[in-house]
């Protein structure tokens, strides 16, 4: 992460005008990585059935494919900031794409279970050092059009996800060795892209050029980063909860398996539309502005969730609202904290530690509460969303003012 201010940032960018950190070449190839590792985390679920057959698996034994794949994806978010600034970008990202490719192709041919795990963690590494290396680049990369292209960029994630369930459903549950192996072999051709990134990001700023408001909310960093970091843990954990917990709550209020299965694929849906229409309000809207909005706007959508008639409407309101946080939040997180050198592994690695928290903390809720208290639960998270965005828009303007 560079630590020169957003202002400072983009004026260095745009002094460099023939030598911009991405080629529009890169840019496509890295929106095609993110729609690789969206579908690559989607295809675990969907697979089960094929891994249970193949290795004689329980259900939560099966399961472990995917905790696997998120532990591989903290360790290389974490691995990769390490090695941000030390590594060219081009380096760090081949790296990333390779141990994609050799551990979902691992993960296709492995002899046993065992084997396979340590494949599903291997190309869970490389799936967590795309996801930083990408989002962290984007968010200086681009100057004030930032938010929008990390908005565009993590759309692409979302086509992946709905790309790769209809690819396993497609071919079969039996035959998911055919899409990891296709999968791996997918990820090649974008090493040739690789070159069209710069191989060093902006460099940092001198301290002692850090601006008045910079200083003063240098003084209250870590109380900042905490908060951003529960954004990140609990708006996720809200997207994983929808996710896994819609169907049910739906059929419990009365809607057929029919209704509550599509109305769950149209929020994930709603939540890749959400990025893509959200990338031209970027750039007119502050990042403060477009979160506080979309807080609010997923709080409401909850709280009318519990009427069951609207029930799936405003599940697919939720996953409108909730789409631009995790993009948006990036370049406000490095205007707000540009002096914190792991600001952005950190809330990275926190999103995917809250998605894969959130489901045994909900299941263990609603076993108290019942699932029609499904969106009660959620839509308290969110209002806690909603109170974190607020106290971080007041911290970072009193830091700007002082």
């Amino acid at each position: 992460m560079t630590d020169r201010p957003t202002t400072q940032r983009a004026t260095t960018l745009a002094a460099q005008p023939s030598a911009p950190l991405f080629k529009p070449a890169a840019v496509v190839a890295s929106c095609v990585g993110f729609v690789l590792i969206g579908a690559l985390q989607a295809l675990y679920g969907p697979a089960i059935p094929g891994l249970r057959a193949e290795y004689g698996l329980s259900p939560s034994a099966a399961g472990l494919g995917l905790s696997a794949h998120f532990i591989g994806g903290v360790a290389g978010v974490l691995l990769f900031d390490r090695l941000f600034g030390r590594v060219g970008n081009r380096p760090l990202l081949a790296a990333s794409y390779l141990l994609m490719a050799v551990g979902a192709a691992g993960f296709a041919l492995a002899p046993n279970w065992p084997v396979a795990l340590v494949m599903a963690l291997l190309a869970g590494l490389g799936f967590g050092g795309i996801d930083y290396g990408l989002n962290q680049l984007f968010a200086v990369g681009f100057g004030h059009r930032s938010g929008a292209m990390l908005n565009i960029l993590n759309a692409h994630f979302g086509v992946g996800a709905i790309l790769g369930p209809a690819l396993i459903g497609g071919v079969g549950a039996e035959h998911y060795p055919v899409v990891f192996a296709g999968f791996a072999a997918a990820n090649l051709p974008l090493l040739l892209c690789l070159k069209g990134v710069r191989d060093r990001a902006p460099q940092p700023a001198d301290p002692a050029r850090e601006t008045p408001g910079t200083t003063a909310l240098g003084r209250s960093l870590g109380s900042v980063l905490a908060v951003f970091v529960a954004l990140y843990v609990l708006h996720v954990g809200i997207e994983a909860g929808v996710g896994g917990w819609e169907p049910t709550h739906l059929e419990t209020v009365g809607h057929g398996a029919g209704v509550a299965a599509t109305a769950t694929s149209v929020y994930w849906l709603m939540m890749t539309v959400g990025r893509f229409l959200v990338a031209p309000i970027a750039l007119r809207f502050s990042a403060q502005a477009i979160i506080t909005v979309s807080c609010a706007g997923m709080t409401v959508c909850l709280a009318l969730a519990t009427v069951p008639a609207l029930a799936p409407y405003a599940y697919a309101g939720v996953g409108l609202f909730i789409a631009p946080i995790f993009p948006t939040g990036l370049p406000w997180l490095n205007k707000a904290a540009p002096r914190a050198r792991r600001a952005g592994a950190l809330v990275i690695a926190a999103s995917m530690i809250g998605g894969v928290v959130a489901g045994p903390a909900l299941g263990k809720a609603i076993e108290w509460s019942g699932a029609r208290a499904v969106p009660i639960l959620l839509g308290g998270i969110s209002a806690l969303c909603l109170a974190a965005t607020l106290w971080l828009v007041r911290a970072t303007r009193s830091a700007r003012a002082s």
